[in-house]
């Protein structure tokens, strides 16, 4: 079976990724999507997320899950 790995981030996988607040992970996908010109109904990917951080994908997505 494959496992389904989730593709978008949120408050709370940043504050397990970086040791912040659940709140400082709010005010980074909200730096992201301004970034990205998103609107506030859209996802920030764990993609976007590295691409922006200059964190890699691997380290980033072991701690997520």
């Amino acid at each position: 079976t494959m496992k389904l790995e989730r593709i978008t981030i949120y408050p709370k996988d940043i504050q397990r990724v970086t040791g912040r607040s659940e709140r400082y992970g709010r005010t980074l996908i909200g730096k992201i999507r301004k970034h990205l010109n998103k609107q506030d109904h859209q996802f920030v990917t764990v993609e976007e997320f590295c691409e922006y951080t200059g964190l890699k994908i691997e380290h980033v997505s072991q701690r997520m899950f």
